[in-house]
C-alpha cells in the first residue's frame, strides 16, 4: 500500500465543495480543483515519486462531465496502485441548493437561461453515476460555512493512518425526511410524545424536563440501555473493517422533542481514545 492518500470531492454545484477542499487545504492536503480525472494516475505516480506528498485532495464534478464515463475505470486502476482512495460526495436538497444561488446571485452552470432547479436536476443525473461511488455521502442541507469546515477537520484532521472514528449523531423529523447521509436509521416514535403535553410542547429535547419526562418510562431506559450495549458491539467492528466515520440517524415525527432527547443521552459516554462523538440536531428548530 503506498503512502498517499487521495480524497477524491464531489458532488452539485453549490454543495459545499469549495469549503471542504478549502478546509483540506488548512490541514496540509496538498489540493487540486478540477482536476482531469485522465491524469489523476500519472498525477499520483509523480508525487509516489517525489516522497514528500503524503495527503492529497481532488474536486470532480460537472465541469468535468465529458471524462465522467473514465471515473470507474480508473479509481479501480489507483486502488489496485495501492493509493489509499476515498471518494466524498457532497448532497443537498434542490431547494437548499437553489436559495444559495439565489444569495449568491451566481448561475447554475448547466441553466445558462434557465431556473437553477432546472440545471440542478440535470447535474444530478450526470453525477449519478460518480455518486454511487462514494465512499461517504454528507447532506449538507442544514450546515452553514462553518459547521462544513469544521466537520471536515474533524474527521480529516488525524495523520493518514484511521485511529479514530467519529461517530455523528443526527436527530431528524420524519415529516421531513431521513437525513441522506445516515448509515443506521432508528425510529423513537413508540415513545410518548411531549408534543401533547401542554406543558412540555413549547420545550424541545434539550430541555431538562422533556429528558425527564421520557426516561420516567420503563421503555426509554430500556432502549437507550440495549442500543448502548449494540454501538459497543459495532463500533469496533466497523473500526476493524477501515470505517472511520458512521452516521446514526435518530427520528421521531418532528425531529423537536423525543429524537432530540434520545441524541443527547445516547452520545454521553461513547467518546473515548478511538471514538470521536459529534451530535447535530437537524430539525429542531421548524416548525
Amino acid at each position: 500500500m503506498k503512502e498517499i492518500r487521495l480524497v477524491v470531492l464531489s458532488g452539485p454545484s453549490g454543495s459545499g465543495k469549495s469549503t471542504a477542499i478549502k478546509a483540506l487545504e488548512d490541514l496540509g492536503y496538498y489540493c487540486v480543483d478540477n482536476m482531469p480525472v485522465a491524469l489523476l494516475p500519472r498525477f499520483m505516480e509523480l508525487l509516489a515519486r517525489s516522497g514528500e506528498i503524503l495527503r492529497v485532495a481532488a474536486v470532480i464534478d460537472v465541469r468535468e462531465r465529458e471524462f465522467l464515463k473514465d471515473v470507474p475505470p480508473i479509481f479501480a486502476e489507483l486502488k489496485a496502485a495501492g493509493y489509499s482512495l476515498e471518494v466524498i460526495y457532497l448532497e443537498a436538497s434542490d431547494e437548499s441548493l437553489a436559495r444559495r444561488f439565489s444569495e449568491t446571485r451566481r448561475r447554475h452552470p448547466l441553466a445558462a437561461d434557465e431556473s437553477p432547479l432546472e440545471g440542478i436536476t440535470r447535474e444530478r443525473e450526470i453525477l449519478s453515476e460518480l455518486k454511487a461511488y462514494a465512499d461517504r455521502v454528507f447532506d449538507t442541507t442544514d450546515f452553514n460555512v462553518h459547521q462544513l469546515r469544521d466537520l471536515i477537520k474533524e474527521i480529516y484532521s488525524g495523520p493518514v493512518s484511521r485511529e479514530k472514528m467519529a461517530v455523528n449523531f443526527i436527530s431528524f423529523g420524519y415529516r421531513y425526511g431521513i437525513p441522506t447521509d445516515a448509515d443506521i436509521v432508528i425510529d423513537v416514535r413508540f415513545l410518548p410524545n411531549p408534543y401533547f403535553i401542554s406543558t412540555l410542547k413549547h420545550l424541545d429535547g434539550t430541555d431538562p424536563r422533556i429528558t425527564d419526562f421520557l426516561l420516567s418510562r420503563k421503555e426509554a431506559k430500556e432502549f437507550l440501555e440495549r442500543f448502548r450495549d449494540f454501538l459497543d458491539y459495532l463500533i469496533p467492528l466497523y473500526g476493524k473493517e477501515g470505517k472511520s466515520y458512521l452516521t446514526i440517524a435518530v427520528g421521531c415525527t418532528g425531529g423537536r422533542h423525543r429524537s432530540v432527547a434520545m441524541v443527547e443521552a445516547l452520545s454521553e459516554g461513547l467518546g473515548s481514545d478511538t471514538v470521536l462523538i459529534r451530535k447535530r440536531h437537524r430539525d429542531i428548530n421548524k416548525s
